[in-house]
């Protein structure tokens, strides 16, 4: 199962918006005859990809036994079901990390997996499963992607000078991790204040990314410049707005963007039934790259999940905030979080730090 789920890491930034599984094969002796993972939305599963790995490998699969991080599928989507797969190879033994959240699935593939004669335990390695798969597992039960807001700030939480100047804080290990992260998410998401001050790509260059990441604007009077520099060949841009502005639809749309309105109070845009609707565009880990604005009202909201902080060892004094909320006047009122890891990149500190009780789902 720890292979499976070292395989499953290959579906990283990959399988969007299927979950990240993993899969091995082992014979009657307990050695590996087969592996795979998912593979791009459409194509095959890890079930399917560790058959095909045994078969061009001369293994029979007859009494095999499959591990899989997550339950094989019941339903006919883009690609057939994988426990129909297990039951046609000859598969004795199905041992799953979890059941698959997923309502099309949900204990289906298990319960016709047993229907066929086929042994089946759930729960080696659950956590770590679910860990890895934590957006998926937050868009099937909560409908609503996996948050994390990702800030690079001085050790003493300034973002950016009072005058904007930001670049660069970090040094270049934090900057390649960071593009990392933004490779593992389902999109990556800023405000119109950032594209304006910044004129930022948001893209990954700095890290392996077997396709780019749509990017969502945050853009209330859609007040995005045609000449900015997000609008990249092949890349997705999804435009949020508040206020109807036909001309300017109209012309972000000729640049390639796609622009929904989603008006809340305050000819704001509507934080909440945009991660609803993200939701069902089939994101499941959502990158926040904001400005102290919006990254305020997302963790007023109640709509942040995680922190990935970078912290780099210099002081700038007065300047700009991680997040614009507030004032408490009670230190009751704070955002509790809970330390997931800290790390050194290079010479700056990264932070990761969850929001108390936001996994119990």
């Amino acid at each position: 199962m720890r292979e499976a789920l070292r395989l499953a890491h290959g579906a990283i930034g990959l399988s969007e918006p299927n979950p990240r599984v993993g899969c091995v094969l082992t014979d009657a002796g307990g050695r590996m005859i087969g592996s795979g993972h998912t593979q791009a939305a459409g194509q095959a599963h890890a079930e399917i990809m560790a058959l095909r790995d045994a078969q061009a490998r001369g293994h029979a699969t007859q009494g095999a036994t499959a591990y899989v991080t997550l339950e094989p599928c019941a339903h006919q989507g883009r690609t057939g079901p994988c426990c129909d797969a297990l039951v046609a190879a000859g598969v004795a033994r199905v041992v799953a990390a979890l059941a698959d959240p997923n309502p099309l699935v949900a204990g289906q593939g298990f319960a016709r997996l047993r229907s066929a004669g086929v042994q089946v335990d759930v729960g080696l390695l659950a956590a770590e499963a679910r860990e890895l798969n934590l957006g998926f597992f937050s868009r099937m039960v909560r409908r609503t992607p996996w948050v994390r807001l990702k800030v690079a700030a001085s050790l003493d939480g300034r973002t950016a000078l009072d005058n904007g100047a930001s670049q660069w804080i970090t040094g270049a290990p934090a900057r390649a991790d960071g593009h990392a992260w933004r490779a593992r998410a389902g999109a990556v998401l800023t405000g119109i204040g950032t594209v304006r001050e910044d004129n930022p790509r948001l893209d990954v260059r700095l890290a392996l990314c077997p396709h780019q990441p749509p990017l969502v604007v945050v853009d209330s009077h859609l007040e995005t410049p045609a000449d900015a520099q997000l609008f990249l060949p092949g890349r997705p841009v999804w435009i949020y707005g508040a206020v109807p502005h036909p001309e300017r639809t109209a012309m972000l749309q000729q640049r390639g963007a796609s622009v929904h309105q989603l008006p809340g109070p305050g000819d704001k845009v509507d934080l909440p039934g945009l991660m609803r609707h993200l939701a069902s565009q089939g994101v499941n880990e959502l990158h926040v790259e904001a400005g102290h604005k919006l990254n305020g009202s997302l963790l007023r909201e109640g709509l942040v999940d995680e922190l990935l902080v970078y912290l780099a060892p210099r002081l700038i004094g007065q300047g700009r905030a991680m997040a614009a909320f507030g004032p408490l006047v009670r230190l009751e009122d704070a955002i509790d979080l809970q330390m997931q890891s800290v790390t050194m990149v290079g010479e700056d500190l990264r932070v990761i730090a969850r929001l108390q009780g936001r996994d119990a789902f």
